[in-house]
C-alpha cells in the first residue's frame, strides 16, 4: 500500500470511529449495533489500550488490526442510510469529539476494571 493509500485509509478509520461514536448515542440505531458502536468507538477513543504500545510488535496488533475489525463489524450492524449519514457528519466535524464526561467515565471503568483485578490477585487474598 503506498503512503498516500495509508493516509486515506487512515482518514477513514478516523472518520467511521466519529461516525460510529454519532451511532451509538443515535435512537434510531438498532440495540445491538449500538453496543458494539460504543464499545469500539470508546475503545478507540480511549487512551489505555488492551496490549500496551510498548510490548514489541503485539503492542500495535490492537491498533493494526482489532480496532479495524471492530469497525467492520459495527458498520455492518448500522443500517446503511444511517451509516451514510453519521460518516457525512463526522466529516463536517473533521475533529475527534471531545468530551470531558465521556473520558472521565472511560477512564473509571479501567480505574475500576484494574480495581478489581487487584482485588481478585492480591497475594493476602491467595493464601
Amino acid at each position: 500500500m503506498a503512503m498516500g493509500g495509508l493516509r486515506d485509509w487512515a482518514r477513514r478509520v478516523k472518520r467511521d470511529v466519529v461516525a460510529l461514536w454519532l451511532a451509538a448515542r443515535d435512537p434510531r440505531v438498532p440495540f445491538a449495533a449500538k453496543l458494539v458502536a460504543g464499545l469500539v468507538a470508546a475503545y478507540a477513543l480511549s487512551p489505555i489500550d488492551l496490549i500496551p504500545d510498548f510490548i514489541p510488535v503485539l503492542g500495535y496488533l490492537d491498533d493494526v488490526i482489532l480496532v479495524p475489525l471492530g469497525i467492520l463489524l459495527a458498520v455492518r450492524l448500522v443500517p446503511r442510510a444511517l451509516m451514510a449519514e453519521f460518516r457525512a457528519e463526522a466529516e463536517r466535524r473533521a475533529a475527534r469529539p471531545v468530551s470531558r464526561a465521556g473520558a472521565v467515565a472511560i477512564m473509571l471503568i479501567w480505574v475500576a476494571g484494574a480495581a478489581l483485578l487487584l482485588w481478585a490477585f492480591w497475594p493476602a487474598r491467595l493464601q
